[in-house]
């Protein structure tokens, strides 16, 4: 303790640290709060704060800290409301997470800015009182054990829980995994030996399967492409991962133009598969050049066929401006909070690629993390055309701030496409290893180093 005390005191940098903060004004054994730098560049950093209270029940609560550096602001904040004035920094309570019981934590972050040194925060309060307790005081509550089992066994039928994914035991969940691309244009990629190694191997949680409208798509073979989607759905299902059937809608932009396409398709997949329980519908890719009221429109007629069929399983609606909450049209979240898609269990589609979508696009997704549940059903780690080479820095950004808001991801792709947003070195799919070094381009050596690290799932 006297070693922590005296890194405080110089502003040394400290990644990673657990800071004793303060408790409720009403608690007598007070609380922690575990300050960790999750990225750092030049100018900039993302951090998070575990809050957890070790007192008595508190119905409302204001954390306090002290910036050491007068270069450093909050630039934005999740899961709690963030001031800033000075060198003081307040991040108070939102509706989901106001109330924290003995024992319980709450997970909070921003993005801040920097000049000169980024040394961690001191002085942490809650409710104005310094803490008296510790994170390893025996009232802390004890952890739950890693859960064992795939995916689908210790998560099973998921739904919506406020601005979360939340599994079985209505806890919150990240799910992480890979997108298909074209089923009509790699479907050797998506045999026994690559699903195999994406379950086993990358321990994917879920896998989204793209099925094209156009471009030599559905409207060619509506039977044949809605087989080829269950067969995959069959296949996820049977090596313990979800499956999220993506209705791949690009060009033309107005979803609309497919409605009667989408209602036939999904009344059919949802009707076969009603019963399974790793299912996701996405019913829109990327709406573009098109109003946010028109993709709308389409969700409201298109998620009561899916509802008539199977009435448990989360339905994701993209958004405007390529699935960007309009961001790329020149809008933000505002436009969907506004004006919520009228139906119940649903998440909305956010779809990033890292190297032509950094700070503004990271900023409005933390700020509507807090109001609507999001899903990325799709990003890459390279330029919005799926080409180009791979921003490490960005991608990573983008995946440390999904995983500390608990936002599940598909990355795009599990293919051997000629392009850097592939996972595959082109080739690969003609033959039956998916997952060492020799096959895995740059970005799909990163992807698998991330999705492949230990879930987690919350299980009471």
């Amino acid at each position: 303790m006297k070693r922590l005390l005296a890194l405080l005191a110089t502003g040394a940098s400290v990644v990673g640290l657990t800071v004793l903060a303060g408790p409720p004004a009403q608690a007598a054994t007070g609380c922690s709060a575990e300050y960790t730098i999750t990225s750092q560049w030049a100018g900039g950093f993302q951090a998070g704060v575990k809050v957890t209270n070790l007192g008595d029940p508190v119905s409302d609560w204001t954390l306090g800290f002290t910036m050491p550096d007068t270069g450093q602001k909050v630039v934005q904040g999740w899961n709690a409301t963030w001031s800033q004035s000075g060198s003081a920094v307040t991040a108070t309570g939102v509706d989901w997470n106001r109330t924290l019981a003995t024992g319980a934590s709450t997970d909070l972050g921003f993005v801040g800015s920097f000049t000169g040194s980024n040394p961690a925060p001191t002085s942490f309060s809650l409710n104005g009182v310094p803490c008296t307790g510790s994170v390893t005081d025996p009232t802390d509550p004890p952890t739950d054990p890693p859960a064992t089992g795939t995916p689908t066994d210790v998560n099973g039928q998921l739904h919506v829980c406020g601005v979360h994914l939340c599994n079985q035991y209505d806890r919150p969940i990240q799910l992480r995994g890979m997108s298909t691309h074209g089923i009509q244009w790699f479907g050797s990629c998506y045999g026994d030996a690559s699903l195999d190694a994406l379950a086993d191997d990358w321990k994917s949680d879920l896998l989204r399967v793209a099925m094209y409208v156009q471009e030599d798509g559905y409207e060619t073979d509506p039977d044949g492409f809605t087989r080829q989607v269950n067969r995959l759905v069959d296949m996820a299902e049977a090596r313990g991962m979800y499956a999220l059937i993506d209705f791949h809608t690009l060009t033309p932009g107005d979803p609309n133009y497919n409605l009667d396409r989408a209602k036939t398709f999904f009344s059919s997949v949802a009707a076969r598969n009603a019963d399974k329980k790793n299912v996701i519908y996405e019913i829109a890719n990327e709406p573009n050049g098109v109003s946010w009221a028109a993709v709308k429109n389409y969700a409201e007629q298109v998620i009561p066929v899916i509802r008539a069929a199977d009435p448990d399983a989360v339905v994701i609606v993209g958004t405007r401006g390529w699935s960007s909450l309009g961001v790329s049209d020149g809008s933000n979240e505002s436009e969907v909070v506004n004006n919520p898609v009228n139906a119940a269990n649903i998440m909305y589609a956010f779809h990033f690629y890292a190297a032509s979508h950094k700070d503004n696009y990271r900023a409005t997704v933390s700020r509507a993390a807090s109001q609507l549940p999001l899903f990325v059903s799709e990003f890459g780690t390279v330029s919005a055309t799926g080409g180009g080479a791979v921003d490490r820095a960005s991608s990573i950004a983008w995946l440390d701030l999904l995983d500390q808001l608990k936002i599940s991801y598909a990355n795009w792709t599990f293919s051997d496409a000629d392009e850097g947003s592939a996972a595959f070195k082109p080739g690969t799919c003609n033959g039956s290893d998916f997952s060492s070094s020799a096959v895995l381009t740059e970005s799909g050596a990163l992807l698998k180093s991330r999705i492949s690290t230990a879930d987690n799932f919350p299980t009471s």
